[in-house]
């Protein structure tokens, strides 16, 4: 809980506002006081995002969970606005800490504890799908120890069965480590994603580790998908029961039902002394606002590291599970969260640097491009402008279709007028069409053909192009796991970043695949060669990307091929 800052306003609706108690992506949290001197958690949507339709429907999605889950593990809806900015929720205010909090300043929870803490979430989320309504988000720093019991609180992409998602662009709802393998490869979210979650929080609070480990949230989702969860130190009963909630077989996983008759509990978590002792971990509410003062000043975002995947000599890995796009930019990842008691949002900030660090001694950010177009690579690596070095290897749900030789999603961002872009035998240009297939290599081109035509000098517009293997890739072998084909979800192999504008402007550029591509380590200090097509039957993508820093770049165009 912090005071309030000047530019904070004194009044939301009739509420009188006390202090903060979290930021976020969406808006600000803070602890009010209504007329009548009941205390409320406020959410108040950030103007800038108040044109935004996704983000105001989200919104609008967490009033309505709100008021329909009436529960003693949730906070209920005591007003909202949701006719004109500022937009806003009231709930009541639940005292106490996070289990993140109690669990990073305690330590661990012993297994008598935890077995209770374990059936009374499983309790709260029962009550909450008793509505029909799917959390997607719960998580250490969305559960409130209350005097009361365990409150589960941030319902910002809860989700009613039936209900389309209001998620951004190929975003994967959810929070790395604690997102079912199902959510992350299919987007399939119900009630078995909340046991997943739930099985995921237990081992935080049982251990006091991260369940699959910390680090880049593509790694982290990697291993969720992948690996076993982090039990050690665990009770063996307790992570038996742990490891039945996360098993990645969705259909694999116990109803809620067993889950509370497992941990066998014969009396009320309340009554634990262990629990009774979180509440000298909660902050007292002042009483008093300080005058406030408000000059204009911009919300400060901070940055968080993206350290490298574990590697391989076909990349980092096969499969990196957790996109954080939207249309028209591809921020970095954006997983650091601050919470406070009450009603909380997570905090999101992504860091673009424009990097130069070397590769793996066969690739460098300033080395050559492509024999075929020396004179923009030295741009494309560090030149006018301040190039991006390379792309950062993100999630990617867009997919070429040879049944319809068409990309089943569109373009996030629309290419400058007069681009074009080309695929080609890089032996027999005249192969191609509308369903081209290849078996050895590929010719990648683009250019303007209006910019001949155009007066001025253009700002750098720089363009990377990806290729995509159809399944995830086993960074050990080049190929495909033997016997366990699944979709590919990164954004495969890699081309430098060349100036469209750059060189001799009215030429087309070209690339050849797999000569020219890369897969790169999230820091970019690392880089690995693209496989041979023949590693990967079936229909490949490509796509072309306007790319501002490693972090930040949008598709433009899509094409595709297949490998027989």
């Amino acid at each position: 809980m912090d005071a309030l800052k000047p530019q904070d306003p004194s009044h939301i609706g009739t509420h009188t506002l006390l202090a903060r108690l979290g930021a976020g992506g969406m808006g600000q949290v803070y602890l009010g006081r209504s007329p009548g001197g009941r205390l409320v958690a406020i959410k108040v949507i950030r103007d800038e995002i108040t044109d935004h339709p996704e983000a105001l429907a989200r919104f609008r999605r967490e009033v309505e969970t709100a008021r329909a889950v009436r529960s003693a593990y949730t906070a209920n809806l005591i007003d909202a606005s949701l006719e004109a900015a500022p937009y806003w929720l009231a709930t009541e205010y639940v005292a106490g800490p996070t289990l993140a909090k109690a669990v990073t300043e305690r330590g661990p929870l012993p297994p008598e504890t935890g077995r209770g803490l374990f059936a009374a979430l499983a309790e709260g989320l029962a009550a909450v799908h008793a509505h029909r309504v799917t959390h997607r988000d719960l998580k250490p720093q969305n559960v409130i120890l209350a005097a009361q019991g365990p409150q589960l609180i941030d319902f910002g992409i809860a989700r009613g069965v039936g209900q389309t998602a209001l998620t951004d662009a190929g975003f994967a709802p959810g929070t790395p480590g604690f997102t079912a393998p199902e959510v992350l490869l299919r987007n399939e979210v119900g009630p078995p994603a909340d046991v997943f979650a739930l099985g995921a929080t237990l081992a935080y609070a049982a251990t006091g580790r991260a369940p699959f480990g910390s680090g880049d949230p593509n790694g982290v989702s990697y291993r969720a998908v992948h690996e076993p969860i982090d039990l050690a130190g665990a009770a063996p009963e307790l992570a038996a029961l742990i490891e039945a909630c996360v098993a990645k077989d969705a259909a694999a996983r116990p109803g809620l039902a067993e889950v509370i008759a497992r941990c066998g509990v014969r009396t009320a978590l309340v009554e634990d002394p262990v629990y009774a002792g979180f509440a000298t971990l909660g902050e007292a509410a002042p009483q008093t606002p300080p005058t406030p003062v408000r000059p204009p000043m911009a919300p400060s975002v901070g940055p968080h590291d993206l350290p490298t995947v574990g590697p391989g000599p076909y990349g980092p890995s096969g499969y990196t599970p957790t996109r954080l796009a939207r249309p028209g930019r591809r921020p970095g990842k954006r997983w650091t969260v601050a919470v406070a008691v009450g009603l909380v949002v997570g905090v999101g900030a992504a860091t673009a640097v424009v990097l130069t660090q070397r590769g793996d001694g066969k690739d460098t950010a300033h080395g050559g491009v492509s024999a075929s177009a020396p004179a923009t690579a030295t741009k494309a690596a560090g030149g006018r402008g301040g190039a991006p070095a390379y792309a950062g290897d993100d999630i990617d749900r867009t997919f070429w279709q040879s049944s319809t030789g068409q990309c089943q999603l569109p373009v996030e961002e629309r290419a400058p007028e007069g681009f074009q872009g080309s695929e080609s035998d890089p032996d027999d240009p005249s192969k191609g069409g509308e369903r081209p297939v290849f078996d050895h290599g590929l010719r990648i081109g683009f250019w303007n053909n209006l910019y001949a035509q155009q007066s001025g000098t253009h700002a750098p517009y720089y363009v990377t192009v990806s290729v995509k293997p159809p399944h995830s890739i086993d960074p050990s072998t080049g190929k495909p796991p033997a016997g366990a084909l699944q979709q590919n979800v990164t954004l495969g192999y890699t081309s430098k970043p060349i100036d469209l504008y750059g060189g001799d402007s009215t030429a087309w550029k070209y690339l050849t695949y797999p000569d020219d591509f890369r897969s790169w380590s999230p820091d970019g200090k690392k880089s690995w060669p693209a496989i041979p097509l023949a590693n990967d039957p079936g229909d490949w993508t490509v796509q072309w990307h306007h790319i501002r820093t490693p972090r930040d770049y949008s598709s433009v165009m899509c094409l595709g091929f297949t490998v027989k």
